[in-house]
């Protein structure tokens, strides 16, 4: 057998492991134990699976993480969940009939010093959401789902040794919806040091689990070396399949349509939409509410700096800036607190949320463009929160990182 490469001296740093899995002897169907994605659930949603025996939801939406740490371990003693016997590299693909909707490699990314040049967030963070991530991964030692991110290789090996692994047996399959995720173990040394030698220079963009990103460096920083010096990833490459990015939407359930556009139209020009709501189109979002619909573009230049003061250059011309901080925040005065606005990735439901009279008023926003995505980021400037959607996400239970007490 041929000497594997030596591993890269730059870049991003990918590394097998040793993931935990359920037992499907143990724990039944693996389709009715996985979680959607943290983000994507209602809270009635969440508390329904967590009345599931052995449902992710359970660890993922504890009140409590030592309520958590205790139902992880009962699993692990009882043999419900699984430390795999060889650190491997995992193929994860998610398929809607023969179409391939996603495909990435799954391991440990390495959090030294020097990550920051190479790990690139693009979306600003809320303090007391980062705690909560970070005392669920203290309380469990466990990472539960893996960040989603995105790069552009320009070498070929690792997406022949993707595609190769997709051909043997996989360790792992579940249904969701319409989606069939299939999970594979690349477990040969040389092709996990040819993958991790392909991402040598390369740098990636935390397409989604910013708040888990920085909660696994507060941990890091706070607990000094150790299993908190690496975090579970999905690794995408956009040069073979980019992901999917829309725009996510908001809804102030205590807005009339009619004053929001009143008083939008005081900050910005407004024209009404005869044929009712659609997607706005770049440099316009749309207000919708009651089956009636209005077009918001022109930011007045003085509104929007005052509105904008302190923020970066880049974000006037953002639209989620101008929903946030000209409309929402400065027009309507609507007060940053947990309800006051929901946050919806389709079009099409949060309109269909404000159409009956009374229930407030949409704001519809067009998807900002991943090569301006990649630009800010690189920039270091930070994107509000809530202006992209990635996708698709991977569900969460397939491959958990559970710290392994020896480390």
């Amino acid at each position: 057998m041929p000497s594997p490469p030596a591993p890269p001296s730059t870049g991003l740093r990918i590394q097998p492991f040793r993931a935990v899995r359920y037992d499907p002897v143990l724990a039944g169907d693996l389709s009715h134990v996985v979680c959607p994605p943290y983000d994507d659930m209602a809270p009635a949603h969440a508390r329904a699976l967590r009345r599931r025996p052995h449902h992710l939801a359970r660890l993922l939406y504890a009140h409590d993480p030592n309520e958590a740490a205790g139902q992880l371990d009962r699993w692990l003693r009882r043999g419900v969940l699984r430390r795999d016997a060889r650190p491997a590299l995992y193929v994860y693909q998610q398929q809607r009939g023969a179409r391939i909707t996603q495909r990435g490699l799954i391991g440990e990314l390495d959090l030294h010093q020097d990550a920051a040049e190479w790990i690139l967030p693009h979306e600003d963070v809320r303090p007391h959401a980062v705690a909560q991530r970070a005392a669920l991964m203290a309380g469990t030692h466990a990472q539960l789902e893996p960040l989603l991110m995105t790069y552009r290789s320009t070498k070929s090996a690792a997406a022949q040794i993707v595609h190769r692994a997709t051909g043997r047996p996989p360790v792992a399959v579940a249904r969701s919806g319409a989606l069939t995720h299939t999970l594979w173990a690349c477990t040969d040394p040389v092709e996990q040091s040819l993958i991790t030698s392909g991402l040598s220079g390369c740098r990636a963009l935390i397409a989604d689990g910013h708040h888990r990103y920085a909660a696994s460096l507060r941990l890091r920083d706070r607990m000094g070396p150790g299993p908190w010096d690496r975090t579970l990833a999905l690794l995408v490459d956009s040069t073979t399949g980019p992901l999917r990015l829309n725009a996510i939407h908001r809804v102030i359930p205590a807005l009339e349509p009619d004053k929001a556009a009143a008083a939008a139209a005081e900050v910005a020009r407004v024209r009404p939409l005869p044929e009712g709501p659609r997607l706005p189109g770049p440099g316009e979002l749309v207000l919708a509410g009651g089956g009636d619909a209005w077009s918001v573009t022109d930011p007045d230049p003085g509104a929007l700096g005052a509105a904008l003061a302190g923020r970066p250059s880049q974000w006037h011309g953002l639209a989620a800036a101008v929903a946030d901080r000209l409309l929402l925040a400065t027009a309507w005065s609507v007060p940053d607190l947990p309800g006051a606005v929901l946050h919806l990735h389709d079009a099409g439901e949060a309109e269909a949320v404000v159409r009956t009279p009374g229930n407030g008023t949409a704001v519809l926003l067009p998807a900002v463009s991943e090569d301006t995505v990649w630009d800010l980021a690189t920039a270091g400037v930070m994107l509000p929160r809530k202006s992209t959607s990635f996708g698709p996400k991977p569900i969460a239970g397939l491959a958990l990182r559970v710290f392994d007490p020896a480390a």
